[in-house]
């Protein structure tokens, strides 16, 4: 079975994103910020992330950069979920190596979408 990493430090965001991931067959694990995320990532290496960008102790962007700088860091695909919609910011998440950008508030077709984009569904 797949597995999907969420990264959000929404405990109601998460809920709702694993919900949704679970329905479309994947196995979740949860990450409140950017450095448990990295943790997570040395345990066990997701084949998507559902990523926030704003969070306490290591933001999206920041993570990313550290996901992709790891030797397997380049094979799970990234799926931003962010309120943050303005175009520099989906710009720098993409040149980052993001995969794909979502706009909160999000539903089960939105991310059946895009993860079907990125080549997981």
């Amino acid at each position: 079975m797949k597995a999907c990493l969420i990264v959000d430090d929404s405990r109601v965001v998460r809920s709702v994103a694993r919900g949704i991931v679970r329905q479309l067959g994947f196995e979740t694990a949860e990450a409140a910020d950017g450095a448990a995320a990295l943790e997570a990532c040395e345990a066990r290496m997701p084949d998507v992330v559902l990523l926030d960008w704003n969070m306490p102790v290591m933001n999206g962007l920041e993570f990313l950069h550290a996901l992709r700088a790891r030797p397997d860091g380049g094979r799970p695909k990234v799926v931003f979920c962010t309120s943050e919609n303005e175009l520099p910011h989906i710009e720098q998440a993409l040149a980052a190596g993001a995969d794909e950008y979502i706009m909160k508030p999000f539903d089960k077709d939105i991310v059946e979408t895009k993860f079907t984009l990125v080549g997981v569904l």
